[in-house]
């Protein structure tokens, strides 16, 4: 065996060629397999030798189930990587059965705790069971971290390194305030500034950030630790800290503050009046205002004054107005769920077993339950078991709502400009203009709707208020349409709104546009539009973004 020193060197020089390798020249790579040869060469004995093939090898399998447990998905397709390039030109007999290596199984163990069916037989096309399992937990990840959050108007992004940074209007009112600074509480609410490019939140930076939602009102931010901090205004309770701002106490709700009986929590969903999480185990948790009202005149006629249930998934005692720290929704205690997500007094669940539920306000048929009646508890969606797909993801609008099957295929329904079909569906209805493009991301809020192929392509539609990329047609884009200004971009996380979007590419740039204000491309002059209508980067911002393995 060669030195200490020269095996660090070459350790050295191989893991920055593995960092590097998207940018290799043909040179570069020939150098780059002349040193994994050096590698094969000293850590790859005959096999008459009495040593194991490598170090990693010797390690007792229950170590080694502990040290890949811990590996995020780019770790472990790095480590399939170089396993394949040291024994790329050893010869592996077919045994019968197939064994399955330390890499696989740990994937398999994800796929399965995530209630994911990973097969019997590698699917066509896959190059290898470790590929197709990489890709598949990397999907999940997707579906389950997201580094972007748009408000009506401002923005939230995790970087690289899990910083939480804001950056619009700091209007505490609207939920709005960046949290890096302390509001006088005798101050105007209506009154505030614009923070023109990204900020980093002080308060919260010895915690790194995986995913972040927010709404009209509130935000929230969840750490790798599985903590869930909120902030914003908590006038309706969502900020599940135990009571209820009264009279803007900004001082209060201004500077993210953890979520103490949240612990453990994958997933986070933040709605006008209520908000969500998912624990590891399976368990949904809603807060918040118990009951929304609305006046004929706010639901345009299509029904006389309303007062019903807001989404939460339970029955409050008949005095209580909010739901002021998290609960358990008890309804569904015994499914295991896997994502959520609320709309406008509306909440929708999806279950390891690839079934939907909703439950709360009903218009325009988004409850999806073939009438306008609400529902205080949970609810299968029949007409989404009957299509015979295991649904993995869904997404919620104002009046409208989207679920993603684990083929690809995207169903939508509710109010008529946003649910993908220019009409109006009470019962999920594939969208016929994605069909064939499989569909990997999608994203819902307010009015607005938008999807991510696995090419990377961006679509968007909805009603888009004369705020957002218009397609160049108007305010209106009823049906799913290719962002143009993306054009060469992959795309890998996206989050709209009514006022703006945000799309991270494969390199965690984030492309804006929509409402200048909340975008953080720094200050405006004379000359700028309020409105940015083509994608544009921004400066020296990059967000956390899960690359294909």
């Amino acid at each position: 065996m060669a030195g200490a020193a020269a095996l660090a060197a070459l350790r050295a020089a191989a893991h920055e060629c593995q960092l590097a390798a998207p940018s290799f020249s043909d040179e570069q790579a020939a150098h780059g397999l002349a040193i994994t040869d050096e590698l094969r060469a000293h850590f790859l004995l005959p096999a008459t030798s009495a040593q194991a093939a490598s170090p990693l090898l010797q390690l007792p399998a229950e170590l080694m189930a502990v040290i890949l447990s811990r590996l995020d998905t780019r770790d472990l397709a790095r480590l399939a990587a170089t396993c394949r390039s040291l024994c790329r030109d050893a010869p592996i007999p077919p045994p019968p059965p197939r064994q399955i290596g330390p890499v696989e199984t740990e994937l398999r163990r994800r796929a399965e705790a995530r209630g994911l069916d990973a097969g019997s037989s590698l699917p066509e096309g896959a190059p290898s069971w470790v590929a197709c399992l990489l890709e598949r937990d990397r999907r999940d990840a997707q579906m389950r971290e997201s580094p972007l959050a748009v408000g009506h108007e401002h923005s939230i992004f995790v970087d690289k390194g899990g910083r939480l940074l804001t950056c619009g209007c700091d209007l505490a009112r609207t939920g709005t305030a960046p949290a890096h600074y302390v509001v006088d509480p005798d101050a105007d609410p209506t009154i505030g500034r614009e923070i023109c490019t990204p900020t980093p939140v002080p308060s919260i930076q010895n915690r790194r950030i995986v995913s972040v939602a927010t709404s009209f009102y509130h935000s929230l931010a969840l750490s790798t630790e599985g903590e869930v901090y909120s902030w914003g205004n908590g006038q309706f309770g969502a900020l599940g800290h135990g009571d209820v701002a009264e009279k803007m106490r900004l001082s209060d709700s201004i500077l993210p503050s953890r979520i103490e009986s949240l612990s453990r929590i994958e997933r986070i969903a933040a709605g006008d009046w209520t908000s969500a999480a998912v624990d590891k185990n399976g368990r949904l948790f809603t807060w918040g205002r118990a009951s929304i009202e609305y006046t004929e005149e706010e639901l345009d006629g299509e029904q006389e004054d309303f007062k019903g249930p807001s989404g939460l998934g339970y029955v409050l005692d008949a005095e209580a107005e909010y739901q002021l720290i998290p609960k358990r929704v008890d309804a569904l205690s015994q499914d295991r769920v896997v994502d959520v997500a609320l709309g406008e007094g509306f909440t929708l669940a999806v279950t390891d077993a690839g079934a939907v539920f909703s439950f709360g306000f009903s218009r325009d048929g988004a409850l999806s339950h073939n009438s306008l009646e609400s529902e205080v508890l949970p609810w299968r969606i029949e007409a989404l078991v009957k299509t015979g797909r295991r649904l993995v993801a869904v997404a919620a609008g104002s009046c409208h709502a989207l679920a993603l099957t684990e083929e690809g295929e995207l169903y939508g329904w509710g109010y008529k400009s946003d649910n993908g079909h220019g009409r109006e569906e009470r019962t999920p209805q594939l969208v016929a203009a994605l069909i064939g493009q499989h569909v990997t991301f999608m994203h819902a809020q307010s009015t607005a709707s938008c999807a991510v192929t696995e090419k990377g392509e961006l679509f968007i539609w909805g009603d888009l208020n004369g705020w957002n990329i218009l397609h160049g047609e108007g305010s209106s884009q009823v049906t799913p349409k290719r962002v143009a200004g993306l054009s060469g971009v992959e795309v890998v996380a996206v989050a709209i709104g009514s006022t703006h979007t945000l799309a991270a590419d494969a390199d965690g740039v984030v492309w804006a546009f929509g409402r200048r204000s909340a975008l953080g491309l720094g200050a405006s002059g004379p000359e700028d539009s309020a409105i940015v209508p083509t994608p544009t980067p921004i400066p020296t911002l990059r967000v956390r973004v899960l690359n294909s393995p």
